[in-house]
């Protein structure tokens, strides 16, 4: 009787063991689990925000796809899905389409953010240049009215000096090709226009001196430049290759505000 309760006893003493033993390592396997999910997202946030604040998305996925990251890349083509389907809706209206055709990247160019922090531009009232006058300056300030009437979101100061200004004019007496008027652009990767030359010439490719309206009409053309836009395929716009009308076309205007409605960067 004493041994049979002995055994009973040692056999429940093992049960009780065992269950024990399972229970210990069930818990540590659930502590093991749970803290190393949270780090592994953790890190993933960090390295995307980090890589995308320099300017490199696609090494971060590369690295390591994440949701957060493919939810990202989504976002991105279904932003330039809709820019397409808009340019493409504004065929007519608009010469957006004929510029992102003609373009060698594909991409949007225009300054960003700069209302509340208007670009600084400077045009000099005096030049070395053959035949410059004083009035070009006033022509020139004449042509960016004309495109603040636009009611684009950027805006130009145009008290700035030569040692801070985002944009410069300058004159010359001549261009050696058939030109009255060069600007000069640079952006970031992500089209974002980050300062401009413009650059007029005192005289027309003939040898005739230019006046100050016609010298308001090329400032004209070479400010849309300045704002992002390239040649119309079309004559009755400022922006055609050769001026040929002297105020913005409703083609202009609606292009230029297109332009200003999409985010910058590239289409593809």
């Amino acid at each position: 009787m004493d041994e049979r309760r002995f055994s009973f006893l040692l056999a429940a003493l093992a049960g009780l063991v065992a269950v024990a033993v399972l229970f210990d390592v069930g818990r540590r396997s659930v502590r093991s689990r749970s803290p190393v999910a949270a780090p592994v997202s953790q890190a993933d946030s960090v390295a995307v925000v980090d890589t995308m604040a320099s300017g490199s998305i696609t090494q971060a996925g590369a690295a390591r796809p994440t949701p957060s990251d493919s939810g990202s890349s989504y976002m991105e083509e279904l932003g330039r899905a809709d820019a397409r389907r808009q340019i493409r809706a504004s065929a007519g209206v608009t010469y957006l389409s004929e510029i992102v055709a003609a373009s060698h990247d594909s991409m949007l160019h225009r300054w960003d953010g700069r209302y509340d922090r208007p670009v600084r531009v400077y045009v000099p009232r005096s030049s070395r240049a053959a035949n410059f006058q004083s009035s070009y300056a006033d022509a020139v300030r004449a042509a960016f009215r004309s495109w603040e009437d636009v009611g684009l979101p950027v805006r130009f100061d145009l008290t700035g000096d030569s040692t801070d200004a985002d944009a410069t004019f300058g004159w010359r007496a001549q261009f050696e090709i058939e030109r009255t008027g060069q600007t000069d652009l640079q952006w970031d990767g992500s089209g974002r226009i980050q300062s401009g030359v413009v650059t007029l010439a005192t005289f027309d490719p003939e040898g005739r001196p230019m006046g100050p309206e016609e010298m308001r009409v090329v400032a004209l053309h070479e400010i849309g430049h300045l704002l992002g836009l390239d040649h119309s395929p079309d004559s009755t716009d400022v922006m055609f290759t050769v001026v040929k009308v002297r105020q913005l076309s409703r083609r202009d205007i609606e292009t230029a505000r297109m332009l200003y409605r999409l985010s910058p960067g590239t289409l593809r």
